[in-house]
């Protein structure tokens, strides 16, 4: 029997992505860096905070984030893992609310506020249209999560993000899927008066033809398809029930299974 393993799209085996928190207006220059160099973003924003603060006013979030992914992080950004499991509902949902009635698309996606989480705020997260959510502490490593409720990226940006970025970069090993995740906040480069470092890192990252520059959430839905794939007895056929292409290795080739497509796969 042949070997078939998920690829990324386009059958790529690296992806890179970000993970940035609280909206603050050094978000304008994050997202313009990103947009320079071609990555992408997931941008955790609080719905009754927005042009608080210091924060991105409400009218600008559209434009701003257009082409990353905004998501939840709650709607006044509680430590929610102290709070009763009603005002953790309402936070995420009013957040939800707030953010999709400026984007025009459903927000899917959060990251836990002050990292505050427990095991029923995980249960709950489901019922409330939540789909991933990340957490504070960080893996130093390159794999795909286990659990998309608990996901740990694999560094701030202030840890070693030049090493680990190299690191990623040498991978050739196409049995295997990484990833690699970056998070923080804008705000923390004009404190710790480190652009630079993001700059530098975005423009050695950016344009690399092994690499699939994603937000979480299409993460998540890609996984999500691969999941739902169906494969023949003998993995000779895959069925694709989804709406979007799955890649798969296949032997020394890769195959896109079109979305509501039946592929037979080269021996």
């Amino acid at each position: 029997m042949q070997n078939i393993y998920v690829a990324f799209p386009g059958g790529r085996f690296k992806a890179l992505t970000f993970s940035y928190d609280d909206g603050k207006l050094q978000d304008r220059r994050l997202v313009s860096i990103f947009n320079r160099h071609g990555l992408k973003g997931s941008f955790h924003l609080n719905g009754g905070l927005l042009g608080q603060a210091e924060r991105i006013p409400a009218a600008e979030v559209r434009e701003l984030y257009a082409g990353h992914e905004v998501s939840a992080h709650t709607y006044t950004h509680p430590t929610i893992a102290r709070c009763p499991r009603e005002q953790v509902a309402r936070e995420i949902l009013d957040d939800r609310k707030a953010l999709e009635d400026l984007v025009g698309y459903p927000v899917r996606g959060l990251s836990y506020p002050n990292g505050s989480c427990s095991d029923d705020i995980v249960r709950l997260l489901p019922l409330l249209g939540i789909e991933y959510s990340r957490l504070v502490p960080t893996t130093g490593g390159f794999s795909m999560p286990e659990d998309f409720l608990r996901w740990q990226g694999t560094c701030h940006h202030n840890q070693e993000l030049e090493r680990r970025g190299e690191e990623f970069l040498a991978f050739s090993r196409s049995q295997y899927l990484y990833l690699m995740y970056v998070w923080g906040h804008s705000y923390e480069f004009d404190r710790d008066g480190n652009w630079g470092l993001i700059e530098g890192f975005a423009e050695r990252m950016g344009g690399k033809g092994d690499v699939w520059y994603a937000t979480n959430i299409e993460i998540v839905d890609y996984m999500n398809r691969w999941k739902a794939m169906r494969f023949s007895s003998d993995c000779s056929l895959a069925h694709n029930p989804s709406a979007g292409s799955v890649w798969v290795m296949v032997g020394g080739g890769v195959a896109e299974v079109p979305g509501g497509a039946t592929l037979r796969l080269g021996a």
